[in-house]
């Protein structure tokens, strides 16, 4: 009885015990719900795309911190000559960039910061503390150039430093291999690759390009650490082909230059035309600029002058003049006019020749260039009519060319014109053109009248269709065989002659005006013709602006240039020689 009492006293828990066990069987039960919980969790993330932050809301924010779409760079067109020869292409670069908040996470005050930045100027060949006072202005940003357009082997130093927030991005640097000799035909991009001068800004959105992305996945330095795919292509730019043709275009400038030096010229221009196409085969200009080298630019040196400048073209007229004289019939090669005594009185104005003529031809008023022969011819022809047939020659008008800041030019436009206007139209005064405008009307002589015109580019558009006749192919013809007598022993233009080959073409010398009208002393040299005489292949004009030095005449300074670019030009285009010259 005892026993069992004591059996039975065992089995009672004291009320405490019986807490502790409920305690303990609630924290297995919350133990094992904690897992199941989880796993339950887990499970409703993985599996459940629907779910409040499930799977899909986790992946796009790990998405957010890590994946980026990056640009891939699409390059600019290539511009070449006729060609194909590179005048202007894009070579990728590499350029340094920075994310502040990462490189200098305590605003550049750490020894660490600021050892890290002294590294980095030292790859970038940068003053280290202007790298850090740079840094520190722009510490709360994300992004910024530290240096652009680096040779891919030196940004590839830079990245194997491995410094955190420093990372690199592709860009397209423009190189021009012909350098100073073309740069005022294709002209330059600026830092955003976009065209600022020349061709590159006329067709700049031909030229550019549209960029593509992809996807890539970057590390917490910023590195790239998984390409992703490609979202979408890049576009390259268009390519351009010029009407020039780079071998000619040496020769022109080389000469240009060379004649710019002889005569401590402030400048010039040579452009040389295809009479049959319209085509400018060479545009040079004095002076130029390395567009390779933007330190280099000198202010005023990246006009094209051959398109944008404007001058009186004085006695390079008459060869138009006396066309339409000829056409009207009125006058023939052979009439004769009488300059004694070597003057001419016309209103307020005296013309003179340097000597006194007497009686002479037209075609001799073309070779000796003058002044009171055309005056004498001029006031017996109608000035609007004179006027309009100089506006068919291309004067007073822009070219095709659609060149920016390309200058019109002026022609005079009266109601009542007076005896000077009328004759100083006549050789050349009182009206403006630039020095392709003049290629122009002379290439029309030189194609037997038919006026095609003046362009630059090869891009298929039918310019001959735009073509319009100025003179009859006999009048080009006798115009051709007269402005011949200029190059002769005897004629103003004998400097200009070709070993081999008959060349025709016109003198001219014209005053500069300045602020206050003519400058005494200061001097457009000119010479305009076109090669050979037999069938003309091509016109060329040479303009030296205020020549200092071995005279200032159009015969002695612009005309040894022509006679130097045309004899290259023609064996260059393997131009038959003439069967008989004016040189033995």
């Amino acid at each position: 009885m005892t026993k069992q009492r004591k059996t039975v006293k065992r089995a009672a828990k004291s009320p405490t015990q019986r807490l502790y066990s409920g305690r303990f069987g609630f924290v297995m039960i919350v133990l094992l719900a904690l897992p199941i919980a989880l796993l339950g969790r887990l499970g409703l993330l993985q599996v459940v795309p629907e779910a409040d932050q499930g799977f899909e809301f986790l992946q796009d924010q790990g998405d957010a911190r890590s994946i980026r779409e990056v640009a891939i760079p699409a390059h600019r067109g290539m511009i070449t000559d006729r060609n194909g020869e590179p005048l202007a292409i894009s070579t990728p670069m590499t350029t340094i960039i920075a994310n502040p908040r990462l490189l200098l996470p305590t605003g550049g005050e750490s020894p660490q910061e600021v050892e890290v930045v002294n590294r980095l100027a030292v790859a970038l060949e940068l003053d280290a503390g202007e790298l850090l006072s740079r840094l520190k202005s722009v510490s709360s940003r994300r992004f910024v150039y530290l240096r652009r357009r680096m040779p891919p082997n030196e940004g590839e130093s830079v990245l194997a430093l491995n410094i955190r927030g420093i990372s690199s991005i592709t860009e397209y640097q423009r190189y021009y291999p012909a350098g100073e000799v073309a740069a005022h035909i294709v002209g330059f991009t600026g830092a955003d690759d976009r065209g600022q001068e020349g061709i590159e800004l006329l067709r700049d959105s031909e030229l550019t390009g549209t960029n593509g992305s992809r996807r890539v996945a970057r590390d917490l330095l910023g590195n790239v650490i998984r390409d992703l795919g490609v979202i979408s292509s890049p576009e390259m730019g268009q390519d351009i082909q010029l009407s020039i043709d780079m071998r000619l275009q040496y020769i022109a400038y080389r000469e240009l230059k060379a004649a710019v030096i002889r005569h401590q010229a402030e400048g010039g221009s040579i452009v040389v035309v295809d009479v049959a196409t319209g085509e400018v085969l060479a545009m040079a200009n004095q002076p130029s600029y390395n567009p390779n080298n933007r330190a280099s630019f000198i202010p005023g040196t990246t006009r094209n002058r051959a398109l944008t400048d404007i001058f009186e073209p004085g006695s390079t007229v008459k060869p138009l003049s006396i066309g339409y004289a000829l056409e009207t019939g009125l006058f023939t090669p052979d009439s004769i006019i009488d300059t004694s005594p070597g003057w001419i009185r016309v209103g307020s104005k005296t013309l003179l020749d340097p000597v006194n003529y007497g009686e002479i031809s037209l075609t001799r008023i073309i070779t000796k260039s003058s002044q009171v022969g055309t005056t004498k011819v001029a006031l017996q022809l109608d000035p609007n009519e004179l006027r309009d047939r100089l506006y068919q020659y291309g004067l007073g008008q822009k070219t095709a060319t659609e060149f920016p800041g390309e200058s019109a030019g002026t022609l005079p436009s009266q109601m009542v014109w007076s005896d000077i206007g009328r004759a100083n139209v006549a050789f050349g005064y009182g009206l403006s053109v630039t020095a392709t405008q003049l290629a122009s009307a002379y290439a029309t002589i030189g194609n037997g009248g038919v006026h095609v015109p003046v362009h630059l580019e090869r891009n298929g558009v039918d310019y001959r269709a735009m073509s319009n006749r100025v003179l009859s192919p006999e009048i080009s013809q006798q115009i051709v065989e007269m402005m011949a007598t200029v190059t002769t022993l005897e004629g103003s233009g004998k400097n200009a002659r070709v070993p081999g080959y008959n060349v025709a073409g016109k003198t001219g010398t014209a005053h500069k005006v300045g602020a206050e009208g003519y400058m005494g002393a200061s001097y457009r040299s000119l010479f305009a013709g076109v090669a050979p005489v037999e069938n003309p292949r091509l016109a060329v004009v040479v303009v030296i602006d205020e020549p200092t030095a071995g005279g200032h005449f159009g015969g002695e300074v612009a005309a040894p240039a022509f006679g130097k670019v045309v004899a290259d030009a023609m064996r260059l285009l393997n131009v038959a020689p003439s069967t008989s010259t004016s040189i033995d």
